[in-house]
């Protein structure tokens, strides 16, 4: 299989060299039991990596069972690995498989293995080296066929070196190792990216092919995307749901990109990302109510001088028009744009679920 082929048949997009040399280290190692250590930011697409690994395996048949360890809280993550017999602990109404034993003859994905704590990973080295394990409260040793790919969003060297990561675990994990390289090293990328997604709205919702200007495209190659690909897929959905005409351009990714590059003209407020979430929920919606504003002056502009042959001054331009109010105009325009959907509404807005559900209520918005 070409490394073409192997990135349409799972789904891998880009054509940087980068990504290349990752999928012929794939077709290398995929047959074989060895265990894979994949390493990158966030919204690189470990995950992505991970699920192509086990369907190029010979346990392609068998489950992929994914397992975020920094989402499982420290208290319950043995149990929900190893699982636990009956009576093992409050609660342990009855005996119950651990991931190890779902997982039994096919692929085990433990995202965010870094976050795994000391005590966990050393039955966790065991279960690598011997294959075998015990539930908790058990006295039976249990035995699996898995195989193990690893991936995590820190560095592990310096993990170990600040003693939080088991040495010889991350030696015995790193035998194979992928590092996914951010978006910002390998822009070529990019746009292979956005048609992606583009492809993928229309396809999903029914819709005409949306296009994008040379200028917006370039805008978003040069832009350093801290989210990497995830945020690329974000960023091309709302900008696609927002268009009213069909076609991307500059102005369509102002409001959506915050790197200091697409703002030079300082005619938007910046998002500070050290601040609180409902401070940035805040500011995203002044932020929308500010262009909202600027278009209906420029509306009322257009309809008063197309009623007179000579251009006259703008009155509007001057109104003040408390903050409040344009919030909830925008709120109820957004709630009559998605026909009541709660969640449409809040991805228009550029604002959390929670905040719309507080605002309508800070509104009496029924």
């Amino acid at each position: 299989m070409t490394v073409r082929e192997f990135q349409e048949k799972h789904g891998i997009i880009g054509k940087s060299k980068e990504i290349r040399d990752l999928i012929d280290i794939v077709l290398q190692v995929a047959q074989s039991d060895i265990s894979v250590l994949i390493q990158g930011e966030s919204g690189t697409g470990k995950e992505v990596f991970a699920r192509a690994i086990h369907e190029a395996s010979r346990r392609a048949n068998n489950k992929l069972v994914s397992v975020n360890c920094g989402a499982i809280p420290e208290g319950i993550l043995e149990s929900e690995l190893f699982g636990h017999e009956k009576g093992a602990f409050t609660g342990a109404i009855e005996s119950r498989k651990g991931y190890f034993e779902i997982a039994d003859n096919g692929t085990l994905f433990l995202d965010e293995i870094g976050e795994m704590p000391l005590t966990t990973q050393v039955k966790f080295l065991r279960v690598l080296e011997t294959r075998e394990f015990m539930r908790i409260g058990g006295e039976k040793t249990h035995k699996v066929n898995i195989r193990i790919v690893a991936a995590t969003n820190k560095d592990l060297k310096d993990e170990v070196a600040a003693k939080k990561f088991r040495n010889d675990l991350y030696f015995r994990l790193k035998a194979v190792t992928l590092n996914i390289p951010p978006l910002r090293e390998r822009k070529e990328d990019i746009s292979a990216l956005i048609y992606h997604f583009l492809d993928n709205y229309s396809l999903n919702n029914n819709i005409p092919q949306i296009s994008i200007t040379p200028a917006a495209m370039d805008i978003l190659v040069n832009y350093s995307w801290p989210g990497n690909v995830r945020e690329v897929k974000n960023t091309i959905e709302t900008a696609v749901a927002l268009t009213r005409t069909g076609v991307l351009d500059e102005a369509s990714f102002q409001m959506l990109l915050s790197d200091d590059k697409i703002n030079e003209d300082n005619r938007f407020l910046p998002v500070h990302l050290r601040k609180s979430p409902d401070a940035l929920d805040r500011e995203m919606i002044y932020r929308a109510l500010i262009e909202i504003k600027k278009d209906l002056i420029e509306l009322k502009s257009m309809a008063f001088n197309n009623q007179h042959d000579e251009p006259k001054q703008d009155y509007g331009i001057h109104e003040v028009v408390p903050l409040s109010v344009m919030e909830k105009d925008a709120i109820i325009n957004a709630l009559n744009f998605s026909r009541g959907n709660k969640r449409k509404a809040a991805k228009l807005l550029g604002i959390g679920e929670r905040t719309l559900y507080r605002k309508l209520k800070e509104y009496e918005i029924q």
